[in-house]
């Protein structure tokens, strides 16, 4: 097979520095690693079509992307290739060079440039750049991606959420998906995806995140295929920073908590928690959201009017840990047990200077935990942000990518009228 003539003559040098698929010499010009790289056209094919620099036809996105060598003396040395929003194609390049072909899927519908670097048995270098579309398929699903929260500064136990427009139960289907969905941080730290259920994905750290990160969330999964007419849809971008780390440890037998401002104690406050039936529960829980004015009633919880129980409360600085309604408070009514005996019905009171203090100091994403008392573990999903009560092992086994099939309980549903306990 023709081509450009190659210069075969090789001339010492002093200096030689070779970059992944290029070479660069400072040596004279008749070294054939300083020539012009020849054109590679009709050296090379990318899915059985011969290179002769045309664009190609459309071409199937469900097939891999295949870069083949034609001349036995020619070795592929580098394949780059990207669509027209900057997304790299994953590929493998065969031990002898002979062949290149994609690892990642490719996206329907989008325009594709290739370029192909090579080199022959005289160490001559040969360019190449191809283009090419591929195909929309004719009836599909699409699959978008809303990330969560909301932009903004968050506490460092703040986890990021992602929730999907379909379903997607296959674990193959899983995996595109989740590969697609890319959690990146400043500082860097080790997170992973876990599914908690066929819609819904949460991120975090293995520990919490550092203070003052920059955490940035994105989707690569637009036009990928996800399974059978099942196809990535859009997302926005999302950025969050995290302030200080503020930690609120209760501990239901002293009935005291304690907050710590990155490790430091800032200060110490007497509370009551649950009552016996109504006992606060035990573990991690996340700041949701920051209420100066709550009415809480019994019968949002169950509570029958007529019982002894029963009770309808104007409450202030209302910090909310779950969706059921479990608070951090004021309690001017239980003044006199906070710090001596546990009377609430699952929340965690305080008096109301006390509580506006811990109000102004908080915010979205900070940690509350309760310790020793005879509650339940708060769950990981469906209440509220438990995830940091799953210990990390099991975290990674929900993600479709580093742990396997995810073995987590389906979220219930949140309840859509938020109740209140005091």
């Amino acid at each position: 097979m023709n081509h450009s003539p190659r210069i075969r003559t090789v001339i010492g040098c002093t200096a030689l520095v070779v970059a992944l698929g290029a070479g660069v010499t400072a040596c004279s010009d008749g070294h054939p690693l300083s020539a012009k790289p020849y054109d590679a056209a009709g050296l090379i094919s990318f899915n059985g079509v011969s290179g002769d620099g045309k664009k190609a036809a459309k071409i199937d996105p469900d097939k891999p992307l295949e870069i083949t060598a034609e001349d036995d003396d020619e070795q592929i040395t580098d394949v780059t290739a990207t669509d027209a929003s900057g997304r790299y194609v994953v590929g493998e390049l065969a031990a002898d060079g002979s062949r290149w072909h994609s690892t990642s899927p490719l996206a329907a519908g989008a325009h594709y440039t290739v370029r192909v670097s090579t080199e022959d048995e005289d160490g001559a270098q040969g360019r190449k750049t191809f283009e090419f579309d591929t195909t929309t398929p004719t009836t599909k699903q699409h699959v978008d991606v809303k990330f969560g929260p909301k932009e903004g500064t968050y506490g460092v136990g703040q986890p990021v959420t992602a929730e999907l427009s379909v379903p997607v139960k296959d674990k193959a289907a899983r995996t595109v998906v989740e590969r697609a969905l890319k959690v990146d941080s400043i500082p860097a730290v080790e997170g992973a995806w876990h599914w908690v259920d066929d819609k819904t994905l949460h991120y975090r750290p293995k520990e919490y995140w550092p203070v003052h990160a920059t955490i940035q969330a994105h989707s690569n999964l637009a036009g990928i295929r996800i399974g059978d007419r099942l196809w990535g849809g859009n997302a926005k971008a999302l950025k969050l920073t995290t302030g200080d780390k503020l930690v609120a440890v209760t501990d239901a037998a002293a009935h005291s908590m304690t907050v710590y401002r990155n490790g430091r104690q800032i200060n110490q406050i007497p509370v009551t928690t649950g009552k016996p039936g109504f006992e606060t529960r035990n573990g991690v829980k996340v700041v949701l959201e920051k209420q100066y004015f709550v009415r809480m009633r019994g019968t949002t919880v169950g509570i029958a009017e007529d019982s002894a129980d029963s009770y309808d409360l104007p409450v202030y600085y209302a910090t909310r840990v779950t969706w059921s309604g479990e608070y951090v408070h004021a309690a001017p009514w239980s003044v006199g047990d906070q710090g001596y005996a546990n009377v609430s019905h699952g929340c965690t009171g305080m008096s109301t200077s006390n509580a506006e203090w811990f109000f102004d100091h908080v915010r979205e994403g900070d940690i509350v935990q309760v310790k020793n008392s005879n509650g339940a573990t708060m769950d990981p999903f469906g209440n509220g942000f438990g995830d940091w009560n799953m210990p990390w092992k099991k975290w990674r086994e929900g993600s479709a990518v580093v742990g396997g099939t995810p073995d987590a309980p389906a979220p219930a549903e949140k309840a859509r009228l938020r109740p209140e306990s005091v």
